[in-house]
């Protein structure tokens, strides 16, 4: 796999330097405005590009990183599927469910690799603990909290809309961080039958904050992501016989521990990892390129359509509306 990027953000700049912990090749990075783009270049040895078409063109690279602000998610990736390259998108994958089903479709036509970067999934501590659900009993409540101030909440508190806060650019808590506690449930759990979120608004219609609920019809899940606030984070499956705990922030899963009703000792579930969360995350999906593994593919795009309908029933719910959702209805043929 060798990469070419997309943006040049906080996130790309993060990306940039797990790629290179994970002895991954950079190759090219495309940035609208040159100038800001051009000390990562020149920090990483990268060929620059600020026309996009140019950009895809270029075989020096067969995966396109995408790290723009939510709302671009979908247009970037479209067009670097179609030009036959694999795509790893960052998290939120796209602004609505429509999307992902063209993006989706799109990739398979095309027969590339489309992926979503959202850590947890590649975590081995998250898929180790999977075979233990069955001994804490009938579960009955997941509780994930990913609560953490944002530095720019004071600027949005004054007027100043930066992406993470703006609707235009399908921002806010639900689809920055809550994402993640969804995530979480629904990669091992599937599409809930039910959804509901009730969100803190700001001034211009964003969840700073809020709490969903999806109904498992059996067991339910409550997810907790605040912008606005903070307390400690983590995540508890808790059932008839005793709970799995996953302390910290719901993007990072590298501790894990069972406690039995029965038992005083809890038993660890942790899978250690050498590296970064980013870096692991890269190695699996070059893994699975590598090996052409469509079926592990397959499966995570399920995980990862669940989740954006999820998202849509999420903001009907709560009267979220995004500029994204002004556009024509895709339909999938």
């Amino acid at each position: 796999m060798k990469i070419g990027i997309v943006g040049n953000g906080s996130i790309v700049k993060t990306a940039l330097g797990c790629l290179q912990e994970a002895k991954i090749q950079t190759a090219a990075l495309w940035c609208r405005n040159g100038e800001k783009g051009k000390p990562l270049c020149e920090q990483y040895h990268l060929k620059q590009y600020t026309d996009y078409d140019k950009f895809l063109q270029d075989d020096s690279f067969d995966t396109v990183y995408i790290g723009l602000v939510n709302s671009l998610h979908y247009a970037y990736a479209l067009q670097a599927v179609q030009a036959h390259k694999h795509v790893i998108v960052e998290k939120p994958f796209v602004s609505r469910y429509g999307e992902a089903l063209r993006l989706i479709d799109e990739a398979e036509q095309n027969q590339v690799m489309l992926f979503e970067a959202i850590l947890s999934r590649y975590s081995r501590t998250y898929q180790a603990l999977i075979p233990h659900l069955d001994e804490i009993g009938d579960l009955k409540i997941i509780h994930g909290n990913f609560s953490q101030y944002s530095r720019r909440y004071d600027a949005y508190q004054e007027g100043k809309v930066l992406p993470a806060f703006d609707p235009e650019l399908s921002g806010g808590a639900l689809y920055d961080i809550n994402v993640y506690n969804i995530h979480f449930a629904a990669g091992i759990f599937g599409m809930p039958s039910h959804v509901q979120y009730i969100a803190n608004k700001g001034f211009n219609g964003i969840d700073t904050s809020g709490v969903l609920t999806m109904d498992y019809k059996g067991f339910q899940s409550v997810c907790i992501g605040a912008k606005d606030c903070a307390s400690p984070c983590g995540t508890v499956l808790q059932g008839t016989k005793g709970y799995i705990e996953l302390p910290g922030r719901p993007s990072i899963i590298d501790h894990a521990s069972l406690h039995l009703n029965d038992s005083q000792e809890p038993i660890s579930l942790d899978v250690p990892e050498e590296g970064s969360a980013m870096a692991n995350e890269f190695l699996r999906i070059q893994e699975v390129i590598a090996q052409q593994d469509w079926n592990t593919e397959a499966a995570w795009l399920i995980r990862t359509k669940q989740v954006m309908n999820i998202l849509d029933q999420a903001r009907v719910s709560a009267g979220i509306r995004f500029a994204a959702d002004e556009e024509p209805e895709f339909t999938i043929e």
